[in-house]
């Protein structure tokens, strides 16, 4: 190797060198995360690494290993509440998983709720009377909002669904007569 060589390469491997210890520098749990600058300065920050702290008083969050499904007695669903608690008054948050060909009578609630379709089809109608030929299918990304009191039904198509519910509670469900 030429001494011309070697003098381009020092430079290039030092500050490859330089680069290396200031982006373990700067991912530090050390590093405050309050301010913007340390935000964009972190790469640990950017990715969501466990490495930063954040105060869980101002922004909470789960994981999908921390989401605890519950069953109901006599039922295939399974439900988790991930923020609040619908027998409680206040906002919730929950996720409801139902299989296959799966539907509910008519019923209604006494507050609104919006409804997101995570996964699969869900089948909604409206009404005291139950009809599953006149329903709607949506798919997921389709948002339902359930008005207060009005009477609906729903359902499942052949691969279930997963739908998230944001509401107020308390949260009860009133069956049709």
């Amino acid at each position: 190797m030429t001494i011309s060589k070697v003098g381009r390469l020092v430079p290039r491997r030092l500050a490859l060198s330089l680069t290396i210890v200031a982006l373990v520098a700067l991912a530090g749990p050390w590093v405050q995360t309050s301010n913007r600058a340390s935000l964009i300065l972190n790469p640990m920050a950017a990715f969501g690494a466990d490495a930063v702290t954040i105060d869980r008083s101002a922004r909470d969050y789960k994981l999908p290993d921390q989401i605890e499904w519950k069953g109901r007695p006599g039922s295939a669903s399974q439900t988790a509440i991930l923020f609040g608690d619908p027998a409680k008054p206040g906002l919730y948050v929950q996720l409801l998983k139902r299989g296959p060909d799966d539907w509910s009578q008519p019923h209604s609630h006494p507050n609104d709720r919006i409804i997101t379709v995570l996964k699969g089809t869900m089948l909604i109608g409206t009404g005291a009377k139950f009809d599953r030929n006149n329903t709607v299918a949506l798919g997921p990304g389709s948002v339902v909002r359930d008005i207060a009191n009005q009477m609906h039904f729903d359902g499942t198509g052949p691969e279930g669904m997963t739908i998230e519910i944001v509401g107020m509670g308390p949260s009860t469900r009133n069956d049709a007569k």
